[in-house]
């Protein structure tokens, strides 16, 4: 996570074999597994390998996933118990007008592939009917501004793949944070970043044919003339949005994001785009104040809508209408867009099982009805308590290594504990559930469901301008495995589907919990501390609250981490960008350390027995290690490294090398491969 949001899938450690107690029992628990290593690795040469070759040589990535381990083994879990309790939801004959209806409703129309196929486009009529109607310019920004959604992550690249030509996030201004403001963010490209269409690259040519030729196939199908030509002038389009877009690294600084302007401002310094008509539409013309994300981008984009050809503007939003809702129309859409964005850019040669994309979008626009029955069959009070407990250690662990900081001034000090003392930290689900009141689910339409739900989130987002700001708010449902941390509210959110084994488990001793859930839970909070994060206040308030030395000091520990994640090379001449992936690599490192601190906190002076010959400090690091175990297709992990702010898991499990202890723990040596001169390891917080 940066700005808002989502951080890492925090992928942990898997079924193993573990013992707890202050006797060596050979009781069996969750927590590493010995058997995952390769022992024909020095752990001091490369500590993934050592940990999860074993396991890689034989895994198998399913033919319908990009990628498998231990974060794909604990999402599938999670996928099955959900999909068992929609059904029995189902099964119970729910009212209509319910959340248990409304996901029954909704799983059963997009599973009735008959009546799906039977309809066709007819769904998209009306909003094919809509765009044919333009005729003026402000026609267009009138369209334009009705299909205006809410996104909820800033900084996710992949978050803009949108039919939209912005997108809007609705949170407190990041200068006033009592005041909730909209912000504008680009949009408008069908690939997932600005560099699939602006990169000199061969693999990027080839996706860009690749593209240009679904866009052709999906408007043929779509019984549209002249498709390769309508494609040819799309995709010239999107290259001409990209040129404009804001860059990831750019993006990633907050600084540069806050642009408070008005809705004259936007008319003056935005030029191109009938401004009136498109936020009337869009429901914002009251709006006083809006905070422009990337303004370069809303500059370029709002002149692109001015000299652009209007009927270039209708082809690329009739294409977008039907592609981005493909998945609720006939096999034959779903099948094209399903080739491009998952077989090419992902590589994964097979599509998901119906039900599996059923639930996956019952758990996008209903996920907190989902969520509520979820957490009340398995996230006992017992497990809330536990983890809350590990939360609290790892305060403390980050309070006194806040304390032992040689480098930083006092009263840095003093703001960084306020920060830490103040942290809203939320373990499973929230205190308050969203009422879908308004929302209409209706069994005979899979395509409406979907777009009326988009709609309803949108709206759902707008109610909250002009109200109080909600610190407690979450941005992720119960049943998602993954964790963040929330900059503007001082929060975490870990939901429950990831406090479940193998990242945490009250069977496991506090090596295998703490190198997971707990290096998890040290994660989040050290993104209060990281490049991003760094720069907020205990409010939240977008405030330097460092000395200038301070800063200094920050500035240049985090440049050698940079220049430690530009030296991996996860496929032949793509390297990792560091700079790109600096707050997640900050908090990494961070995270580790406190999580290894609060495990030494937890064990109270003493030691955990050896275990199949590895020690607690041993099984601590391993159990960080295995839970970045994965295997994944090298489409999926270009895409990555090109457009996501994460490193890839393989290099992320080698931030051992920055932890001191880890040296002492496995013995590395001087000359093997990962060994840092004690000078050189990464010490930020």
């Amino acid at each position: 996570m940066k700005m808002m949001l989502l951080a890492a899938i925090i992928l942990v450690a898997w079924i193993g074999t573990a013992f707890c107690g202050e006797t060596p029992a050979p009781q069996k628990t969750i927590g590493i597994n010995p058997a995952y290593r390769n022992l024909s690795v020095k752990p001091g040469d490369d500590f993934d390998e050592y940990a999860n070759g074993g396991w890689r040589k034989t895994a198998e990535i399913p033919a319908d996933r990009s990628s498998i381990g231990a974060g794909f083994e604990v999402f599938e879990r999670a996928e099955k118990r959900t999909a068992d309790l929609v059904r029995e939801t189902a099964a119970s004959t729910p009212q209509p007008d319910t959340p248990q209806g409304m996901i029954a409703t909704y799983y059963a129309a997009f599973m009735d592939t008959a009546n799906i196929e039977k309809r066709g486009l007819n769904p998209l009529k009306e909003k094919l009917r809509e765009i044919d109607a333009i005729t003026t310019k402000a026609d267009l920004a009138r369209v334009l501004g009705q299909r205006l959604r809410a996104d909820v992550d800033p900084l996710n690249a992949t978050a803009m793949w949108t039919e939209n030509l912005f997108g809007v996030w609705v949170t407190q201004a990041l200068s006033e944070p009592e005041r909730t403001v909209p912000y504008l963010l680009q949009g408008g490209l069908g690939m997932p970043d600005r560099e699939y269409y602006v990169s000199d690259k061969p693999e990027m040519a080839t996706l860009r044919t690749t593209y240009q030729k679904y866009i052709a196939d999906l408007l043929r199908l779509a019984g549209m003339s002249d498709a390769v030509e309508r494609a040819e002038r799309i995709t010239a389009l999107e290259k001409k949005m990209a040129a404009v877009h804001a860059d990831i690294v750019t993006s990633e600084n907050v600084h540069k994001a806050n642009n408070p302007a008005t809705i004259a401002d936007l008319k003056s310094k935005a030029p191109g785009l009938d401004w009136d008509a498109y936020l009337s539409a869009a429901g914002l013309d009251k709006q006083p104040l809006f905070i422009i994300w990337q303004p370069d981008a809303i500059k370029g984009l709002s002149a692109l809508v001015g000299s652009e050809s209007l009927d270039t503007w209708k082809e690329w939003l009739a294409f977008h209408t039907i592609s981005r809702y493909a998945a609720f129309l006939p096999q034959a859409y779903d099948d094209l867009r399903f080739s491009f964005y998952n077989k090419t850019l992902q590589g994964t040669p097979k599509q998901l099982d119906r039900w599996k994309r059923a639930i996956a979008n019952v758990n996008a626009d209903l996920g907190d009805a989902v969520g509520k029955i979820y957490v009340a069959k398995y996230f006992p009070p017992s497990s809330k308590a536990e983890v809350q407990e590990m939360v609290n250690n790892l305060r403390a662990a980050f309070e006194h290594r806040i304390d032992a900081l040689n480098w930083m001034a006092p009263a840095t000090k003093e703001q960084a504990k306020a920060k830490l003392k103040t942290l809203r930290v939320g373990v499973g689900y929230p205190d308050k559930w969203r009422d879908y009141a308004g929302l209409v689910i209706r069994r005979d339409d899979a395509w409406g469901n979907a777009w009326r739900a988009s709609e309803w989130e949108y709206h759902h987002q707008l109610a909250k301008l002009g109200r109080p700001v909600d610190r407690d708010e979450w941005w992720m449902t119960p049943q998602t495995v993954n964790a963040l941390n929330l900059p503007l509210q001082n929060g975490l959110n870990f939901p429950a589907a990831i406090l479940d084994a193998p990242f945490f488990d009250s069977k496991a001793d506090a090596a295998a919990n703490y190198g997971s859930m707990g290096a998890t839970i040290g994660h989040e909070i050290s993104h209060s501390f990281d490049n991003s994060g760094a720069e907020f206040n205990a409010q939240g308030k977008l405030a330097n609250w460092w000395t200038s030395e301070d800063a200094a000091h920050f500035k240049a520990a985090s440049q050698q981490l940079v220049e430690q994640f530009n030296q991996y090379e996860p496929l032949p001449g793509l390297h990792v960008n560091g700079q790109q992936t600096l707050g997640e690599n900050i908090a990494d490192v961070a995270g580790l350390s406190a999580a290894y601190d609060a495990y030494k906190l937890a064990l109270h002076g003493k030691e955990l027995p050896v275990v199949d010959g590895l020690t607690g400090d041993q099984r601590f690091f391993l159990s960080f290690a295995q839970g970045w175990r994965q295997k994944i297709r090298d489409a999926a992990l270009r895409s990555q490294i090109v457009t996501n702010e994460h490193a890839p898991s393989r290099e992320r499990a080698q931030t051992v090398r920055n932890i001191d202890a880890w040296y002492e723990a496995y013995a590395v040596k001087p000359l093997e491969k990962l060994y840092l001169k004690p000078e050189e390891r990464v010490h930020i917080w």
